[in-house]
């Protein structure tokens, strides 16, 4: 159980950050540690840190001296706090749990167990210092503001949606961003100045007692004055909007172009019916076994497709189905109709994308995203990154592209690639690409990046057996991350990886001058030209005092590509 001592705005989960990688991480407790001790037994809890540090899809950090404390971190906040585990008196998974990872509908039984999520419960207790600060259920009056507001974007919400810890608070929160865009309105050319007061100005107020007495500093970090103070609370706000976003989008309920995030339109009367029916009040705050019963329950709450006319009616208004058709069928086969029905959907909208790319329509809106991705101007950019090459690699035209993200019902994407595979798989018949990109800089990009992207490089080049590259794209690569590369491009036979490694790192800037030197030219590329690129870039290598020569070469070879 834990203790809310200090926080005076709403928290979310951001570890893991992404949602999808709870399922194999709490496969992975559940099998390995079933039954055993967790809750004071840091044998068990470095164990599993130490498990988790070798599956593929983790990304994070399990360092020896604070394994235990990963683990924790990992295990009782979203797995335990959601209700997938159990973890009193033993490791146990639960009924909603087992929904989750072995349940067609993960995303289903993860809305239900985010609208149950409050504050506080037997698993989030406050701490003397802010009794009485937290009343009511989080993702729940979230939802109710994006409702209300048609949506809502990451400054308004660690702003002003964190201050939204008592529900009874609401009206006044919803109203303090409402005048807050406003103001924004009056200070166009100078947002980012503008935005920066007005949380500088939040955060002094909603920490006044603590800054005013010195008593800033937490057991995360030992600040000690208060501009530290309130950059340490920016960065934790934007963390919070990050991951909240991330969850929501996991849902299926919600679309985001980048910048902010609404209801999707076909799901505005299920999210109606959430907002109609599910209680806002806390329940069983000191009473633990009728807490966990609830939260536990996979069936709670009542969605809007749980009962059978409303679901019949989605699928005969958005999927023209028959009553005929649908009659006789249980409501899980019913919704197997509708979800089969909407990957139809997402592969039509992929083909249309893809038209639409190939014919070079989308070519300024490409490359408009990744000048808003470099300006920081998109709240979720790593996805939107790896979403941007795919449409800006299908412009090449030529091949079979396939970016390995999940897209939502109109086409945005809603989730990165899984850490066990490719961002984005190219065939174009007599050759193949992997198409790595990252955010990621300085020495931590060849850290958390030079071994996933060779491994990477190395399945798909023995599952297409045929000559394989790799583009690693990045707004800076760092010169550790060159020289690997440079180095690894140079040793004649790895068995792993089919013969001489063919690894081209490129950075963001570049690789743009290549769209934009493939829309300029006078035909469009077949499969040939890009390989011609690869290999010569490939080839440089051989003509290369060092890696910074070979970032040289590739640079002046981008200039010609294409150009008459």
């Amino acid at each position: 159980m834990g203790i809310i001592k200090s926080s005076r705005t709403l928290f979310f989960t951001t570890s893991p950050r992404s949602p999808k990688k709870l399922i194999p991480e709490i496969s992975l407790l559940v099998n390995n540690f079933s039954g055993q001790t967790w809750s004071g037994n840091e044998q068990v809890q470095e164990s599993f840190a130490n498990v988790l540090a070798n599956i593929t899809t983790f990304e994070g950090s399990t360092s020896k001296k604070y394994s235990a404390f990963s683990a924790r971190d990992r295990i009782t906040r979203s797995p335990q706090g959601l209700g997938f585990v159990d973890l009193s008196p033993t490791i146990q998974l639960t009924k909603a749990g087992a929904s989750f990872i072995h349940g067609n509908r993960p995303h289903e039984i993860f809305l239900r167990q985010l609208l149950k999520f409050q504050l506080p419960s037997p698993y989030h207790k406050e701490g003397s210092k802010i009794k009485g600060t937290f009343w009511g259920r989080p993702y729940l009056e979230i939802i109710r503001l994006i409702r209300d507001l048609d949506h809502l974007t990451p400054d308004e919400f660690r702003i002003f949606a964190l201050q939204l810890t008592d529900y009874r608070n609401y009206e006044a929160v919803k109203n303090q961003i409402i005048t807050f865009r406003v103001e924004k309105d009056n200070h166009k050319g100078h947002y980012k100045r503008f935005v920066d007061d007005v949380i500088n100005r939040e955060i002094s107020k909603i920490y006044s007692a603590e800054i005013q007495s010195g008593n800033i500093a937490t057991r995360e970090s030992r600040t000690s004055d208060v501009r530290s103070f309130i950059s340490k609370e920016k960065r934790n706000m934007r963390d919070y909007a990050d991951a909240c976003f991330r969850y929501f989008r996991f849902t299926e309920m919600f679309i985001s172009d980048g910048r902010s995030i609404q209801i999707a339109p076909d799901k505005i009367s299920e999210i109606d019916f959430i907002l109609k029916t599910v209680p806002r009040e806390p329940i069983n705050i000191n009473d633990v076994t009728a807490f966990k019963n609830y939260l536990f329950d996979p069936t709670l709450p009542r969605l809007y497709t749980d009962d059978r006319n409303n679901l019949e009616n989605t699928l005969m208004r958005h999927f023209s189905y028959t009553k005929r058709e649908l009659s006789g069928k249980t409501i899980e086969e019913l919704k197997d109709l509708r979800d089969s029905a909407i990957q139809a959907k997402r592969v039509s909208i992929v083909q249309k994308q893809t038209e639409d790319l190939k014919s070079y329509a989308l070519y300024q809106e490409v490359i408009d995203t990744y000048n808003e991705i470099l300006s920081d101007e998109i709240y979720d950019a790593p996805l939107f990154l790896e979403w941007n090459t795919w449409r800006a690699m299908t412009m090449l035209d030529g091949g079979t592209i396939k970016g390995n993200f999940k897209i939502d019902d109109f086409g945005r994407p809603t989730s990165t690639a899984q850490g066990n595979m490719p961002d984005i798989e190219c065939d174009y018949d007599t050759f193949a690409l992997s198409v790595e990109v990252t955010l990621q800089r300085g020495q931590r990009q060849y850290e958390s990046e030079g071994e996933p992207v060779t491994r990477h490089y190395a399945q798909l080049q023995k599952a297409k057996k045929k000559t394989t590259y790799c583009l690693f794209i990045a707004p800076s690569i760092n010169k550790a991350t060159w020289a690997h590369f440079f180095g690894l491009n140079q040793i004649k036979n790895i068995s792993a990886y089919g013969g001489k490694p063919k690894i081209i790192p490129v950075e963001l800037d570049l690789f743009m001058r290549l769209i934009e030197n493939s829309y300029t030219s006078k035909g469009i590329p077949k499969p040939q030209d890009v390989q011609k690129f690869l290999q010569t870039a490939i080839d440089e290598v051989e003509n290369s005092t060092d890696e910074i020569d070979w970032s040289n070469r590739i640079s002046a070879y981008v200039e010609k590509w294409l150009v008459a």
